[in-house]
């Protein structure tokens, strides 16, 4: 058996992939690489998948389908994987070659375990290229360091702290098990994948560790606010996924899990919230206020802990003063936490 399962994947990306692929190489021979290539035609991506897996026989496969969008790619990377884990890194993002030295030793060591880790955690580092600045998100006050542990054992997330794609390994039966299956032709399915599965997540391991360098600035990119703002259908459809998939609190016996899992959806409500508002049309506002209705009609018991949470306090006050009280509040959050 691979210890792991890398699923990259690929849309026009031959500008990039070459150095996200090779810091994945890095990581040793008892690994895979599954470039799937999805449905590229603006470059030569299927061709460098191709010669890629030509040049690297046995660890690098390449697959090709039509155009389904990220969570499509990442289905079809978790169908083909065979590694014990299964980690997603995108084309523009790479791996640190130090920290995954860590990383691999102990992905290993669970490989004899009639139990191993269901997800291992990693820091992961905002890289804003074209400026020149780094920023890096860890779990340090929020996990323990040596040891495996439960939900029982982890300590307060701060307002900006929630698992990312970017710092989970899952164990690749786990998310089988759990019937994962990302929406297609949609942005944003990153968070689906790391919400919806933590229920079935009983053991942890974090590695105090800067693991994956996630590249941002570019124009084009997801997070980028216009984009953002033009794609805000794409970032409603995720957050009715998330309100359907979990319903809080019943699905979720542990505590403290519970209490993050309503702080996300916290998180994802009131990126809808703001970015209706930002838009600032009549439509917008008509669409802030049906995800409020679905998310009170579909989850009941989410709603009143989500619409008093400290993110969503001051985001849905009415009026002029209040779209501008969010926006700016946002704004700010942008400034300290160095996001897109």
């Amino acid at each position: 058996m691979k210890t792991i399962s890398f699923a990259v994947p690929c849309y026009n990306s031959a500008a990039y992939m070459d150095k996200c692929i090779e810091s994945l190489l890095a990581c040793g021979d008892d690994i895979e690489i599954i470039i799937v290539d999805d449905g590229s035609t603006k470059d030569d991506t299927p061709q460098k998948a191709d010669a890629w897996q030509e040049a690297h026989p046995g660890i690098i496969r390449a697959i090709h389908q039509e155009n389904g969008g990220h969570g499509a790619a990442v289905n079809t990377g978790l169908a083909a994987a065979e590694g014990l884990y299964f980690k997603v890194v995108d084309s523009d993002d790479w791996l640190d070659e130090n920290a995954m030295r860590q990383v691999m030793a102990y992905l290993r060591s669970q490989l004899e375990r009639d139990h191993a880790t269901d997800l291992v955690i990693g820091n992961y580092v905002y890289e804003k290229v074209h400026e020149g600045t780094r920023t890096v998100m860890g779990y340090f006050n929020v996990f323990p360091t040596e040891e495996e542990f439960g939900w029982k054992d982890v300590k307060h997330f701060r307002q900006s702290q929630y698992l990312l794609m970017h710092s989970a390994i899952y164990r690749t039966e786990l998310l089988r098990e759990t019937g994962l299956k990302l929406p297609e032709h949609c942005f944003y399915v990153d968070n689906i994948f790391v919400y919806v599965p933590l229920p079935f997540v009983d053991t942890m391991r974090y590695l105090d560790v800067d693991m994956y360098r996630y590249f941002i600035g570019r124009e084009d990119q997801s997070v980028n606010e216009s984009v953002m703002m033009g794609r805000i259908d794409q970032q409603l459809r995720i957050t009715r996924f998330m309100i359907d998939a979990v319903r809080l609190p019943d699905d979720v016996v542990e505590p403290k899990l519970r209490r993050y899992m309503l702080n996300y959806l916290s998180m994802m409500m009131c990126i809808c919230s703001i970015f209706c508002r930002m838009i600032g049309t009549l439509e917008a506002d008509e669409k802030r206020h049906a995800i409020w209705e679905y998310l009170k009609e579909n989850n009941p018991g989410a709603y009143g802990a989500v619409r008093r949470s400290a993110l969503n306090v001051g985001t849905n006050l009415p009026g002029e003063l209040g779209r501008s009280l969010g926006i700016s509040g946002y704004h700010l959050a942008q400034k300290v936490f160095k996001f897109n």
